[in-house]
């Protein structure tokens, strides 16, 4: 098969969405398919990556750095011409996500659209009051969705939600896979080595974006509050992002600031490295839709402590391969790492084996087998194919269309915003209102 991914970010910027595209990519690749990424980027950028083609863009420089593809119409048909794909997979529900709504449309080829973000948790980046802005992207990602010929959720509680927020179109559960060979081995000792952790220490670590999204406000004090009680814990953080200054502020207000390390984003064999490392995982983000680290941990033998939100429960199993914390408590939390701490050497070696047998269930093999079949079904439908037509009549017409359906959800998730913002200054009112009656 022909695939088309479209996503607005992809390497070197790094995520969770970067990294899922990158790993089915490379995972359809290995099973014989072809692969096209399209992304935006600069146009002065440098990119060697085969089979990713760079569309000019505007860079949003500040956090959260994104970019906002400039408008090419001219090459997106030459790219549907030439690479003639199967599918067209979406990876957001804007920008990029609004060209493969076009070229699905004009071109008649089933859309794909992987929900990967819970966006609402990023909406307090836009310029309008956090309720509102929260309402405008619920309500456009949801519009979206219902475009969509197959919605792919990574679990099962975020097909949930969606269907909720009234996505009606066919949703599949499929999460984004790990790849447990490169995973399976790491070398713990020479990664302390290099990063002066000492080798006897009890190693607390968290590896991701370091954003306000994340929840970093809630982790980073309950691991300095478990050093404070652990003369010999140590702290490793990998990752970078807005939070960086605000961790080290913690640390060094708690005179911790020796026994943390904190180390640029790591890839490949240094990263399982780290995680080989670690003698247990830390997690606390909410906004996550699957949480690919949790599995990448868990491959590498770590057990990991994380709050039950979506995409974690159906991985982090209670005293199982780890724990897993109901309420947003950090006594609650800091006791789930002195458990793990304090556990005997053969349970935690039986913690490790739990968490590499939950891995092998979330398997990048298997997660891909899932979506090709999916793919396939999709294209087993009324399609015509791209190279028996050459209707530019249907295509304006289908374009137009797909100009409408756009604007209308715009405007539908506006109309909702706006909404929300006047509520909020209905209760202000009647709030000061009571206030002067008293």
């Amino acid at each position: 098969m022909k695939i088309l991914m479209m996503t607005n970010s992809y390497f070197p910027m790094l995520g969770g969405i970067e990294q899922s595209i990158r790993s089915f990519s490379q995972a359809y690749r290995k099973m014989g398919h072809e692969v096209l990424i399209v992304a935006p980027t600069p146009a002065n950028a440098q990119d060697a990556q085969e089979n990713v083609i760079r569309i000019p863009a505007i860079e949003h420089k500040k956090e959260p750095k994104f970019f906002i593809n400039l408008p090419l119409p001219g090459t997106l048909h030459k790219i549907m011409r030439n690479f003639a794909p199967d599918i067209v997979h979406s990876h957001y529900p804007f920008f990029m996500g609004d060209y493969a709504l076009r070229l699905s449309r004009q071109h008649n080829i089933p859309l794909v659209f992987t929900y990967h973000t819970m966006f609402e948790h990023y909406a307090y980046y836009l310029p309008i009051p956090p309720s509102a802005a929260k309402r405008f992207t619920i309500k456009l990602a949801a519009g979206y969705a219902n475009w969509a010929q197959q919605v792919i959720a990574p679990s099962e509680s975020v097909e949930a939600i969606l269907r909720h927020r009234g996505v009606k179109a066919p949703i599949e559960v499929v999460p984004t896979g790990v790849n447990i060979k490169a995973f399976a081995k790491g070398k713990p000792k020479e990664f302390r080595r290099h990063y002066h952790i000492p080798t006897d220490a009890f190693v607390v670590g968290h590896i991701g974006r370091l954003a306000p999204e994340k929840n970093l406000k809630f982790l980073i004090p309950c691991l300095v509050e478990f050093l404070k009680h652990h003369p010999k814990a140590h702290a490793l953080i990998a990752g970078q992002g807005a939070s960086v200054p605000m961790i080290h502020r913690s640390f060094q207000k708690a005179g911790l600031e020796k026994r943390l390390t904190m180390v640029e984003p790591l890839h490949d064999q240094e990263l399982a490295d780290a995680y080989h490392a670690m003698d247990v995982f830390t997690f606390a983000s909410l906004s996550e839709t699957q949480g690919m680290v949790l599995t990448e941990a868990m491959a590498c033998g770590t057990p990991v402590v994380a709050l039950d939100a979506n995409g974690v429960r159906e991985v982090v199993r209670d005293r199982r391969n780890g724990r897993l914390i109901k309420t947003l408590d950090r006594g609650q939390f800091v006791k789930a790492l002195q458990w793990c701490h304090g556990l005997s050497p053969a349970k935690k070696r039986a913690l490790g084996q739990q968490a590499r047998q939950t891995a092998k269930e979330f398997s990048l093999d298997r997660c891909a087998r899932r979506m090709i079949s999916i793919y396939k079904s999709l294209r087993s439908k009324e399609y015509v194919p791209l190279s028996d037509k050459d209707d530019s009549w249907r295509e304006f017409v289908e374009r137009i269309k797909a100009e409408v359906d756009i604007l209308k959800n715009v405007v539908e998730a506006g109309e909702a915003a706006i909404s929300m913002v006047k509520i909020r200054d209905i209760k202000k009112i009647g709030k000061l209102s009571d206030e002067k009656s008293v």
